[in-house]
């Protein structure tokens, strides 16, 4: 998509009614806009009878989210995509996949299968450990870098 295009995009998103869109193109290419976002606060309950400030509410409670999603991410252990192409689970589409939520893995087991030209590259596995996430569809375009698995 150009340029001229995401901008004619914004313009219109602008002059609608509109206060979300998300649109995704057949190229892989995903656009998601919101305008007139209502920002909401949530005071946690330890602090509900307490009487402060909202920028202290608020950045408490940042606080607290940033450290959870910190420790979530920081148990697992990402397998990225080292090439563009197409994502594969199994090695045909009549077989089972390599691998499923919940296996347990080691290092150096194939994961998955990427396509790129016409080569068929087998991913191993990088770490031991459990699938807890498969962050990527069959068949879907990857991109150098997207995290294909995390594993726990």
């Amino acid at each position: 998509m150009e340029y001229k295009e995401i901008k004619q995009l914004m313009e219109d998103m602008g002059n609608s009614k509109l206060d979300t869109i998300n649109i995704e193109f057949p190229d892989g290419t995903k656009i998601s806009m919101t305008k007139n976002a209502k920002k909401e606060i949530t005071i946690p309950a330890d602090l509900q009878n307490q009487t402060i400030s909202v920028e202290t509410a608020t950045a408490q409670v940042l606080n607290t989210t940033t450290t959870v999603k910190k420790e979530e991410t920081e148990n697992y252990k990402i397998v990225k995509s080292p090439m563009v192409g197409t994502f594969f689970q199994s090695s045909s589409p009549t077989e089972e996949p390599f691998v499923k939520l919940g296996d347990k893995v080691h290092k150096g087991q194939i994961l998955c299968i990427i396509e790129a030209m016409k080569l068929m590259n087998e991913i191993e596995s990088e770490y031991d450990g459990e699938i807890v996430e498969i962050c990527v569809n069959n068949d879907d375009m990857v991109e150098y870098g997207m995290p294909l698995f995390k594993i726990k």
